[in-house]
């Protein structure tokens, strides 16, 4: 078998899009008629994706698989950090766990995490056409470069040429790309195939001497000008840097979800912030829960208690007692399901140093944290809607109490949740819970008070994912990018 041609995209900094360009390119090859195989060296993110095998990944490269039309794997993403308390992030290396660890420390461990990554990079050439593989954060920050796995480093090892990504968005773009190609290496510039510029808003023709400026400065080629696409909301976002940007949507069943500091998994959400008629809002640390919201919803943490104790803090535990006096619905999932509980119990100090502390005592029941984390996808259904439901579990510890007896979900033989005596407030461990359209229309008739149309959340993702593949078809040289695939 002829391995994998492979291309890696970089960008001149964090967030200016490099996961949904590459998920992007990866559905436009697909469409040509290739195989291809996402894959991200290092990756840092609370918003990770369960696999088939019971690992975890990034989110991103979750998303990139479904863009390649294959299962996620856990060699798309070999190392994934996962920040939680006290500056310290979790370590997971394909799909486990693997201690945790401060950013100083992570520095010194790169390069024993240098095998995983290879080993998966190489087994993924030898399953597909392509590779196109992702870096993370910038190749500028020279500070890092030392046993660098994610951007310049990789490439470097593997041989892989490089595209650089800049956010004209963001302003400054000329001279990103220019300082970074000042501070690589020569070894490092000798790698670079171009550049693309993304998220471009108004007529392309305005910037063509943009890129004449940027190619006489760096001598890189320009594979296109990119337009910022509004379908590219409907997708997933890779990290909680994406909630800086995300405003409220329109709508008069108004849902609230506070915004936790160590929050994971927010995607969850995202079905229902794209349905016309919801107000799906983020409550941004410093403000108080919306008095008309119908329902609150606790996210999943990274570090549930330390966002127990920054919830208390901003007083949304105070908010959530005026919410439930008058007459609203609160749901937890996850750690937000851990915090609605009597007490939670970390005596391994899993997320930090061992403790026990009082939890908001919505409903009756009590967690301890320890054992093997729980990664597996669910299917099963909502026992008061009867609606089918289907999702994934990413958690560490069991919650039980007298409100388990009254569980949420039905998944096959076994139940999972709890639902308080008044049937007001609820948690469960399943994530994805409102991806399915059926449960979803069910849910929110019920909390509305009135039949409730819903849309295709699933189809949604698809059609945006679609519309990506051919505004590069349209706007990039995808030709040329495929010519200098290696």
């Amino acid at each position: 078998m002829t391995r994998a041609r492979c291309l890696m995209f970089q960008g001149t900094g964090s967030d200016v899009g490099k996961s949904v360009l590459c998920a992007g390119v990866i559905r436009a090859l697909v469409r040509r008629g290739h195989s291809v195989q996402p894959f991200k060296p290092q990756n840092m993110s609370n918003n990770a994706a369960v696999t088939a095998e019971g690992g975890e990944i990034g989110r991103a490269q979750a998303l990139q698989a479904r863009a390649a039309g294959v299962a996620p794997h856990v060699d798309m993403n070999p190392v994934l950090l996962k920040p939680q308390g006290d500056r310290t992030s979790q370590i997971i290396v394909q799909g486990r766990m693997h201690g945790s660890t401060d950013a100083r420390g992570y520095q010194q461990r790169k390069a024993e995490l240098w095998p995983f990554v290879a080993e998966s990079f190489g087994r993924l050439r030898d399953a597909a056409d392509f590779v196109i593989v992702e870096g993370a954060g910038s190749p500028a920050e020279v500070n890092l470069r030392a046993n660098d796995i994610a951007n310049m480093g990789f490439a470097q090892r593997a041989g892989v040429p490089v595209v650089l990504v800049g956010d004209i968005d963001r302003g400054g773009v000329i001279a990103s790309l220019v300082g970074t190609d000042l501070l690589l290496e020569p070894e490092e510039r000798k790698l670079v195939a171009g550049y693309v510029i993304n998220k471009f808003r108004g007529d392309p023709s305005l910037f063509d001497e943009g890129l004449v400026i940027i190619t006489r400065r760096t001598g890189w080629r320009s594979f296109g000008v990119l337009p910022h696409l509004p379908e590219v909301g409907r997708l997933p976002a890779e990290d909680a840097v994406a909630l800086d940007h995300v405003r409220a949507s329109a709508g008069d069943v108004v849902i609230a979800v506070p915004r936790l500091k160590h929050i994971a998994n927010f995607d969850d959400f995202d079905p229902l912030r794209q349905e016309a008629g919801v107000r799906l809002e983020f409550v941004q640390p410093g403000r108080p829960l919306p008095g008309d919201a119908a329902l609150v919803i606790l996210p999943g943490s990274k570090s549930t208690i330390a966002d127990l104790k920054f919830l208390r803090d901003q007083g949304w535990d105070s908010d959530l007692t005026g919410h439930l006096r008058r007459g609203g619905r609160v749901l937890g999932i996850c750690g937000g399901y851990q915090m609605l509980g009597r007490s939670i119990a970390d005596p391994h100090g899993i997320e930090g140093p061992p403790e026990a502390v009082e939890g908001l005592g919505l409903l009756q029941v009590e967690t301890v944290l320890g054992g093997d984390k729980t990664l597996v996808e669910r299917r099963g259904f909502e026992r008061f809607t009867g609606e089918a439901i289907h999702g994934y579990e990413m958690h560490v510890g069991t919650t039980l109490g007298a409100d388990s007896t009254r569980p949420l979900l039905r998944l096959g033989a076994r139940h999972d949740g709890a639902v308080s005596a008044d049937g007001r407030v609820a948690g469960c461990y399943l994530h994805g819970l409102f991806a399915g359209d059926a449960f979803r229309r069910a849910y929110l008739s019920a909390l509305s008070g009135r039949e409730f149309a819903t849309g295709d959340y699933e189809g949604g993702v698809e059609h945006a994912l679609d519309a990506l593949a051919a505004a590069i078809e349209q706007h990039l040289d995808v030709d040329a990018l495929i010519a200098k695939a290696r």
